[in-house]
């Protein structure tokens, strides 16, 4: 059976969630295992929900946020940016790959880009297979389903 990653992505109300939307709508296709959450802004995505996220069962997490010119909230971009950060280093003490996690800047316009990024994020984890925290955690038993 081929793995197929649950990824996680928050993606910012004004600039990368439009630009999910307007790749549904103009049939740009990306990956259906992407799990959109709509946040008001990439900013206020804190460490304890990527955390959260890996616990419930993520493979990956990808923050997409407004460009730091465009933010709506003036300084969230470069909230996001300063927060990804740390919580680079929180999932490197938990034994998570880094690549495991990702921040992207991605406008409302760049219904595209949305769509490369998540391809690519996604073949990214596909290649590194199963967290591995998680696959000892959660994925113990195979007759646990945590979908």
């Amino acid at each position: 059976m081929k793995f197929e990653p649950r990824i996680v992505a928050f993606c910012c109300n004004w600039c990368s969630y439009p630009a999910a939307d307007g790749a549904g709508v103009a049939r740009i296709q990306y990956p259906p295992n992407i799990r959109i959450v709509r946040v008001m802004c990439g900013g206020r995505v804190t460490p304890g929900m990527v955390l959260k996220a890996f616990e419930l069962g993520a493979d990956g997490v990808l923050v997409a946020t407004c460009h730091f010119d465009d933010c709506h909230y003036m300084f969230g971009a470069r909230r996001a940016a300063d927060v990804h950060k740390i919580t680079e280093k929180l999932t490197a003490m938990l034994g998570i790959e880094p690549e495991r996690l990702k921040l992207d800047w991605i406008s409302s316009a760049e219904t595209s880009k949305f769509a490369k990024v998540a391809t690519e994020f996604t073949e990214t984890i596909r290649k590194l297979g199963p967290n591995p925290v998680i696959a000892k955690d959660i994925r113990g038993s195979e007759d646990q389903d945590i979908r």
